[in-house]
């Protein structure tokens, strides 16, 4: 199974067309250089020819660059181009199920909004899981902002990785880490504007975020 996150680089980026001007296989390429090492590829629009088409493309470049990869919903794309894993809401295929498909040493996340969601995906074999959203956001109907009270208390519950997401930016993504997060997702931090320097901007933040709590 592909490594999921690192403390050193905990940003999980979800790619994003509209936020970005760029196609999703363009956003990996910047991305990776800028140092991001996990990825995943969400898309609501295209068809899914096209969608398999940037899966490709994508899992080529985090091949050559040690960058997991990860796809949203479509467990026959990330099956076909060989991706690292899927992830999935609470309204896709139950996780069991998804692991009879995709295999023990594939990856699989589920997005989660509560704590009862959180122990199911756990129980049922989940590798991570999304909690959110964290703080209000405009890029998707997520949902009421959970915040860092409830962040703090699903960690107690939950042993394997939690990837927070939801409106999380420079200033407040150490905070969020240190509420026990494994990972922050981001899309809108990172992607609108300048990749690679967003990138650092975050992960900056991040550091001085953590030697100010340690």
């Amino acid at each position: 199974m592909a490594k999921l996150f690192t403390k050193h680089n905990p940003i999980y980026l979800i790619t994003d067309r509209a936020l970005s001007g760029l196609s999703h296989s363009q956003i990996v390429r910047q991305a990776i250089t800028a140092g991001i090492r996990t990825v995943q590829l969400r898309e609501k629009q295209m068809s899914k020819k096209e969608i398999h088409r940037e899966a490709l493309a994508i899992r080529t470049l985090t091949e050559k660059n040690n960058t997991t990869f990860i796809i949203n919903d479509y467990i026959d794309i990330a099956l076909a181009v060989n991706a690292d894993g899927v992830h999935l809401g609470q309204e896709d295929m139950p996780v069991k199920e998804a692991r009879k498909i995709m295999g023990k040493n594939k990856i699989i996340g589920i997005s989660t909004h509560s704590l009862k969601q959180a122990l199911k995906a756990q129980e049922a074999g989940a590798d991570y899981i999304g909690f959110g959203p964290i703080f209000r956001t405009s890029t998707k109907d997520a949902g009421y902002p959970k915040g860092l009270k409830a962040l703090e208390e699903i960690r107690k519950h939950i042993k394997i990785p939690i990837v927070a997401i939801g409106g999380i930016i420079p200033e407040n993504a150490s905070s969020v880490l240190a509420a026990g997060a494994d990972a922050v997702a981001v899309m809108s931090a990172i992607l609108s504007g300048n990749i690679r320097k967003n990138t650092e901007k975050v992960l900056s933040a991040i550091i001085v975020g953590r030697s100010l709590l340690y």
